[in-house]
C-alpha cells in the first residue's frame, strides 16, 4: 500500500492516509456493498448487536471489529439456535492508514446492514491521549468517507453523535 503523509490541523501530529489510487480502487471494490439501510443499523442502540464493522480507534491505532457470518444458518433454517453476535466477532488492529485494504478485505456477509461503519472512540484514553484520539478519529471518518462508506458515530453512552 502506498502512503503519504499529511499533518493534522488538530494535534499536530502525523497521520498516514492512503494514495488516492488505492483509496479509488477500494472505493470501487466497494461499490458492490449495497447503500446502507438506515431502518435497519438505527434499531441498533448496542455496539455488542451491531453485525456490520464497526471501529474503536485509538491514538496509535483501530480495531477493527467483524462479525462474520453464523455458521449456523443451515441449521437455523430447520428450527436451530443462531450464533450470538459476539461468538461470531473478530477484532482486527489496523492502522488508519490501512483502512482501505483491511475493508476491501472484508466479505461481503459481513455488511448486512449495507455499507456503513460504526466507529467509537476508546474509552479509557489518557488525557494526554485524547488530541491523537480525536486526530485519529477525524482520520477514519475522512478515509471511510472517500471510500464511500457512511460513518455512524457512537459517543462513549452508547449511543449516536
Amino acid at each position: 500500500m502506498l502512503l503519504t503523509g499529511c499533518k493534522s490541523a488538530s494535534a499536530g501530529t502525523k497521520v498516514a492516509t492512503a494514495s488516492p489510487q488505492v483509496v479509488e480502487s477500494v472505493r470501487q471494490q466497494l461499490e458492490l456493498i449495497p447503500l446502507p439501510s438506515k431502518s435497519r443499523y438505527m434499531e441498533v442502540h448496542s455496539l455488542s448487536n451491531w453485525e456490520n464493522p464497526y471501529l474503536t480507534v485509538q491514538d496509535n491505532i483501530a480495531t477493527l471489529h467483524v462479525t462474520q457470518s453464523d455458521a449456523n444458518q443451515p441449521e437455523r433454517a430447520m428450527g436451530g439456535t443462531p450464533q450470538p453476535v459476539v461468538l461470531r466477532r473478530q477484532d482486527l488492529n489496523v492502522r488508519v492508514s490501512d483502512l482501505p485494504a483491511a475493508l476491501n478485505g472484508l466479505p461481503a456477509d459481513a455488511w448486512p446492514y449495507g455499507r456503513v461503519v460504526a466507529l467509537e472512540e476508546v474509552h479509557d484514553a489518557p488525557v494526554s491521549a485524547r488530541p491523537a484520539v480525536r486526530s485519529n478519529v477525524e482520520a477514519a471518518i475522512k478515509t471511510l468517507g472517500d471510500l464511500g462508506v457512511v460513518v455512524y458515530e457512537w459517543n462513549e453512552a452508547g449511543g449516536v453523535h
